[in-house]
C-alpha cells in the first residue's frame, strides 16, 4: 500500500457519507454482498467508461450497520482518466450512486497522502436514548433504545479513566497480527435538549468493535448494573469481559476523520506503520 501513486496515475482524495443500514460493511465481500466500497467502484467503473476496477483505500473500514458522516478514502486513476473527467466527476457519480451513499468531495491529493495511514485520529458518535417511549420512529436507524434509565455523569465518570494509551484488548475482537493499542483522546456524552446521549469517541484508531465495546460497558454504568471503575479494572484485566456487550451497529457514525499538515504526512505514515508496544514497567 504505497503512500505515492504510481507513474502515470493521480491520487484522488475522496470525501464521502453514507448510511450503513443496508451495507455489508465498507469492504468488498465475496458473495455478492452490498458493501460501500462495492457500489462506489463500479459506480467510479461505469462513470468513467473503464475496463478496469480502481481499487479504494479508505479511512476506517466500517462493519455492517455503521454510518458514516465524515470517511475519507483515496483512489489512484490514470492521468488521462482523471484529466478527461475530473470537472464531471462529482456530478456524475451523484447521478450514478444509490441514494445512500454519496461523495461530496474529489481533489487531487498532496504528495505523501495516504487516506488510512496519514489519518491522526478518528472520530466516532454513537447516539442512544433511554426514553421509555422508545425511539422517535425517524431516527431509529441512527439511535439505540435502552430500557433503563441512563446516568450520564456516571457514565462519565467511568469514561475519564479509559483516556490515554492502553492496551484495549478487553474491548477488542482480537485479529491474528494486529496490536490492540490504541491512544483514546476523548470519551465523553452528552445529554441534549431531545434526550438523546451523545457519546463522541475519538483516537488514532480504532481495533475491532472498540468503540461499540466501550460504549456497552458505559451503559451498565449508566443504568446502575456496575460502578465507575468497573469498565477501567476491565480494561486493565486485559481479558474479555462476558459482561461487555457490543452494542448494535446502527448507533454508531464515523463523523470526522483528522490528518495533519501536507508537509508531515511522510512522517504520519511511517508511524502508522510501525506495531506500537506500551512502554515496559520495568523489571522484577
Amino acid at each position: 500500500m504505497s503512500d505515492e501513486a504510481a507513474a502515470g496515475f493521480v491520487r484522488v482524495r475522496l470525501d464521502l457519507s453514507y448510511d450503513g443500514s443496508e451495507f455489508s460493511g465498507w469492504a468488498k465481500q465475496a458473495g455478492g454482498r452490498r458493501t460501500v466500497q462495492g457500489e462506489i467502484e463500479d459506480a467510479l467503473r461505469t462513470v468513467t467508461r473503464s475496463r478496469e476496477t480502481y481499487e479504494l483505500t479508505v479511512a476506517g473500514r466500517t462493519d455492517a450497520g455503521v454510518h458514516a458522516r465524515g470517511q475519507v478514502a483515496h483512489v489512484d486513476l490514470p492521468r488521462e482518466v482523471w484529466a478527461e473527467h475530473h470537472q464531471k466527476l462529482l456530478k456524475r457519480l451523484a447521478g450514478r450512486l444509490p441514494r445512500d451513499v454519496r461523495v461530496w468531495a474529489l481533489r487531487e491529493a498532496p504528495s505523501g497522502f495516504n487516506a488510512r495511514f496519514s489519518a491522526v485520529w478518528r472520530r466516532y458518535a454513537y447516539r442512544v436514548t433511554d426514553n421509555p417511549g422508545g425511539v422517535d420512529p425517524l431516527l431509529r436507524s441512527h439511535v439505540l433504545w435502552h430500557d433503563w434509565p441512563l446516568d450520564v455523569d456516571a457514565m462519565n465518570e467511568a469514561a475519564r479513566r479509559l483516556l490515554g494509551e492502553h492496551d484495549f484488548a478487553a474491548y477488542c475482537k482480537k485479529r491474528e497480527g494486529a496490536t490492540t493499542i490504541r491512544t483514546l483522546q476523548e470519551l465523553s456524552l452528552v445529554r441534549g435538549e431531545d434526550g438523546i446521549i451523545t457519546a463522541t469517541v475519538r483516537a488514532d484508531a480504532f481495533c475491532h468493535n472498540m468503540v461499540r465495546s466501550l460504549i456497552g460497558a458505559l451503559l451498565f454504568v449508566g443504568d446502575g448494573h456496575r460502578p465507575p471503575d468497573w469498565p477501567g479494572k476491565v480494561l486493565a484485566a486485559g481479558v474479555r469481559d462476558s459482561a461487555v456487550h457490543v452494542v448494535r451497529p446502527h448507533g454508531l457514525t464515523l463523523e470526522e476523520v483528522g490528518y495533519p499538515a501536507d508537509e508531515l504526512l511522510a512522517a504520519r505514515n511511517k508511524e502508522a506503520r510501525n506495531k506500537r508496544s506500551l512502554p515496559s514497567a520495568g523489571c522484577c
